[in-house]
């Protein structure tokens, strides 16, 4: 069921974010050609352009949305009747498992689901469209493009470093939900159960989660809003130099949006990656237990 699919949803990712490539080159030509020659016939004709394309870029997105999300919902509902099947077959007299069996077949299949669906296709989206956007710059104006891209590469280094922080917090907290969802089972057939202490584990568990999270996005968010920044400056620089064109700082500005976007969600997709890969192996574990 998945192969297939996945190999024709990444395909139409890519496409999709290939398609949003153009705007860059006709925000350039607009400034360079357009504004310089005051030639409105050309104006409109660019304009047209560019309207065709933000049109086939918008219905593409939205074939693409209802795929994935075709997608993961036929992932969700094949691993929730598989896990169902297992669970029945292996014990349907035990109770004490019952509220870890609702976790497992609830939101932990949901984000394994999920991470099926959009993920790897999201990643394929996001990698051609860096690699595009990277090459444009690159062959359109080098120097300016290395002083930007120099603020992307740190991004790499601090994701795997405080994500390995946080994937043993994900853990911690699967495993507490699924403490929390035996406690609340056992309640009324046992008077000793008192899921209150596990409570108090999940909040402290999230709250250390949200520290390293939002500290890596911060750090993140810097150095994304430091290449605009550096685009501004040294494209400035050379265009007084009679170096570089103003649309080209135009186009850049709008390119390192484009780089650095995707950046972002193919960190998103490591992390992801990284708590799927977690939560399949405490189901595999569940499972064999």
């Amino acid at each position: 069921m998945t192969g297939w699919h996945q190999v024709a949803v990444c395909t139409l990712a890519a496409f999709v974010a290939l398609l949003n490539l153009a705007p860059i080159e006709l925000q350039r030509r607009i400034v360079n050609e357009v504004v310089e020659t005051r030639d409105v016939a050309v104006l409109v004709q660019f304009g047209i352009a560019y309207s065709v394309i933000i049109l086939m870029h918008q219905a593409f997105k939205y074939a693409l949305w209802l795929y994935q999300s075709w997608h993961t919902e036929s992932t969700n509902r094949y691993t929730r009747a598989h896990l169902l099947t297992l669970y029945g077959d292996k014990s349907s007299s035990a109770e004490d498992g019952a509220g870890r069996a609702v976790s497992v077949v609830g939101a932990e299949v949901e984000k394994l689901g999920g991470f099926a669906g959009e993920a790897l296709s999201g990643a394929c989206a996001n990698g051609a469209m860096l690699i595009g956007v990277a090459a444009y710059v690159l062959y359109v104006e080098p120097q300016i493009a290395v002083f930007a891209l120099a603020f992307l590469f740190p991004q790499v280094v601090i994701t795997p470093f405080l994500q390995r922080k946080l994937n043993v917090l994900i853990e911690e907290r699967v495993v507490l939900l699924r403490d929390l969802g035996d406690g609340i089972s056992g309640m009324k057939t046992n008077a000793s159960s008192d899921p209150d202490h596990v409570v108090n584990s999940i909040f402290t568990n999230r709250m250390r989660f949200f520290v390293l999270k939002f500290a890596m996005k911060s750090a993140l968010n810097l150095l994304n809003a430091l290449g605009p920044l550096t685009v501004l400056l040294f494209g400035g620089y050379l265009a007084m130099q009679g170096d570089a064109q103003l649309g080209v700082i135009v186009a850049f500005i709008s390119g390192f949006e484009k780089i650095s976007s995707p950046l972002r969600e193919l960190i998103g997709f490591y992390r992801i990656t990284a708590q799927a890969n977690v939560q399949h192996r405490m189901i595999a574990k569940w499972m064999a237990s």
